[in-house]
């Protein structure tokens, strides 16, 4: 099997990260992997207070979960058993949901395991929040996007608003701030760059700026 090629892009909840890395992965030709999406479809398959269940009632579930990936670029389909994921894990409600049964190590071992296996089958851009730190450790290129709560907030409120799905702007802030807070605060595999990741504040960027820094650190390396 020909040697796999895995590029990196962590960072908090709301910075664009899914955008950058689908986009990265087209002009690569390689799939993306959306590992948030992991930890979102877990959670919403195994349920409100999931995370209060019992080490072994956890592991007898999560053995029956299998992922798979097809496709490159934005047209990359993740898949748990065999059923692609959809929007039906993008609620705030399911992402606090994942932020939660994010802070169990059986959760985070099983993860570990099932995103580690898609890199030795495929060339990657992996996007998530440990990507660079815990499950790709040696991968050649790794990226940690951030801005302000405040940018991440407006972002996030322009995308619902675009979708349809009006929201508060300043609720949105709040919950984000919680993520963050719990994120890079929590016991196993806190949210922060890998040592050598290359750091990009996208606060004051545009996408296209982002893109290019993204790109050409992949290129320049």
């Amino acid at each position: 099997m020909a040697e796999t090629r895995i590029v990196t892009i962590d960072g908090p909840a709301g910075v664009g990260k899914s955008t950058m890395a689908k986009q990265l992965a087209r002009e690569l030709e390689i799939p993306y992997l959306d590992t948030g999406a992991m930890f979102r479809a877990v959670a919403w398959k195994l349920g409100q207070d999931s995370w209060e269940w019992n080490e072994s009632r956890l592991e007898r579930a999560l053995a029956g979960f299998e992922f798979a990936l097809s496709g490159t670029g934005e047209d990359s389909v993740l898949s748990l058993d065999d059923t692609p994921i959809g929007d039906e894990i993008r609620t705030e409600q399911v992402g606090m949901w994942a932020s939660n049964v994010a802070t169990l190590p059986v959760v985070r071992t099983f993860l570990k395991k099932a995103q580690q296996s898609l890199g030795e089958r495929f060339s990657l851009v992996a996007e998530g929040r440990d990507m660079g730190t815990v499950i790709f450790p040696d991968a050649p290129h790794k990226f940690f996007l951030d801005a302000s709560v405040k940018e991440r907030a407006r972002r996030r409120f322009l995308q619902l608003k675009e979708a349809g799905r009006p929201a508060d702007e300043a609720e949105l802030r709040e919950q984000i701030a919680r993520r963050d807070h719990q994120d890079r605060n929590r016991a196993v595999a806190p949210l922060r760059p890998a040592d050598d990741a290359v750091v990009i504040d996208t606060t004051s960027l545009n996408k296209a700026q982002v893109f290019e820094a993204l790109l050409k650190g992949v290129r320049d390396a």
